[in-house]
């Protein structure tokens, strides 16, 4: 469990790195996929990037929607 938490908060300080209108809704989706994929087979780094991709895809989606 301890390789899992340093893990997520690697990937999530490479997140912080990058600029912020390219991590929009990624971070959330991290944090969300990276848990399921813990407990789902303890594949949080693969669940985590999964999650980023679908935060991310959720989010320009709602931006669309909102123009």
């Amino acid at each position: 469990m301890k390789s899992t938490l340093l893990t997520v908060a690697a990937v999530l300080l490479m997140l912080g790195a990058s600029p912020a209108a390219n991590a929009k809704g990624c971070i959330k989706g991290a944090v969300v996929g990276g848990v399921a994929g813990h407990y789902a087979g303890h594949h949080g780094v693969l669940g985590a990037a999964a999650g980023c991709l679908y935060g991310r895809h959720h989010a320009k989606e709602q931006e669309r929607q909102r123009q």
